[in-house]
């Protein structure tokens, strides 16, 4: 098979973290103390599509370490019904990776107009987003081809996570976030492997992405691009929210993807697993941990050691690789996807 941009640029993710790493490090660190200074009450995020999923990681990442109330932006709020809520004390973050966007380029307009700190995180420096705020954090991704995002989602999640440990002058994440490269290059030598277990998959036309905390992010990540390259229905869930009601769902072979990260949540993920697998489910499961690889039909292994906060700039390649694999099985066309263009322009 002929590597297309969807392969290759899910392969370049390691290289291209590695990169945003060592160029942008020392900028984020001076957003954090112009941030500091300001002393912010709270953080809104603001984005759409893959970025709204790597803004379900800040929630997780700026109230755990950083301790500040985090709230996603409602952009209709600011562009159509022309109400924005007051800004005052925010700290305003859009993640857009074109940065194109009128919606999400309004809010951060309102938002600088009523003196709330606004920073954009983008691929394009050019970009309207990256004009309209006082601050780009840049992905340095580098072109993205194939119309569904993977490089540009997971710079985003590093580029969030590298702000949340400057503002935090946290040494010991710092040194952390420099291991992410490595981490990524242990799953993407399981290419080939991902992919063909995803043959297995090539009549599924419906199922839940499940996982909890950080990697709630990932839920929604791997079911978005279940949904846009294979036309797949795969509703994301936290293992939390399933259990009120949707858990009804599952029957003999009814299929799960679940992404089980080592850390507080592992106990009560790899529990409920153990349940489903008894209901029959047909588990398909990204984990570091043995015993929620040994109840799944198809163990994607991620690599052990990788602390919960940063596990799903890892967690989600899995993810992208099964995505790429079912969509070759189906016989679509991964750089294709029906209806769909790179840049989606919402009012």
């Amino acid at each position: 098979m002929t590597q297309t941009y969807l392969e290759r640029e899910i392969l370049e993710q390691p290289e291209v973290i590695a990169r945003q790493i060592e160029q942008e490090t020392s900028h984020v660190g001076e957003i954090a103390r112009a941030i500091r200074e300001r002393d912010p009450r709270y953080i809104m995020l603001v984005a759409r599509g893959s970025s709204d999923n790597a803004a379900r990681y800040g929630q997780y990442l700026f109230g755990v370490a950083n301790r500040l109330p985090v709230a996603l932006a409602t952009p209709s709020l600011f562009s159509m019904y022309n109400t924005p809520p007051r800004l005052d004390g925010a700290l305003v973050i859009a993640v857009s990776q074109s940065g194109q966007s009128p919606d999400i380029v309004s809010v951060v307009e309102e938002a600088s107009r009523q003196g709330a700190f606004t920073l954009a995180v983008t691929n394009d420096p050019e970009s309207p987003l990256a004009a309209a705020a006082q601050d780009v954090i840049q992905l340095h991704a580098g072109r993205e081809q194939s119309v569904a995002a993977t490089k540009t989602y997971t710079t985003s999640l590093m580029a969030l996570a590298m702000l949340s440990t400057a503002l935090a002058d946290d040494a010991e994440r710092q040194e952390q976030l420099r291991r992410v490269p490595g981490w990524m290059q242990a799953v993407t030598a399981r290419c080939d492997e991902t992919i063909q277990r995803a043959e297995r998959y090539r009549y599924m036309d419906a199922c839940v992405v499940l996982s909890r905390g950080y990697n709630y992010a990932t839920a929604f990540e791997v079911a978005l691009k279940l949904k846009e390259l294979t036309y797949v229905l795969a509703e994301p869930y936290s293992s939390a929210d399933f259990k009120h009601g949707p858990v009804a769902l599952v029957e003999e072979g009814f299929p799960v993807f679940a992404i089980v990260p080592e850390g507080v949540v592992a106990p009560e993920l790899t529990e409920f697993l153990g349940g489903l697998k008894e209901r029959g489910a047909e588990l398909i499961v990204a984990s570091g941990i043995d015993r929620a690889l040994a109840d799944a039909q198809t163990p994607l292994p991620l690599p052990t050691g990788i602390p919960e906060w940063l596990s799903p700039l890892v967690a989600v390649i899995p993810g992208q690789l099964f995505a790429l694999g079912l969509t070759v099985a189906k016989g679509y066309e991964p750089d294709a996807p029906r209806g769909l263009r790179k840049v989606t322009l919402t009012q």
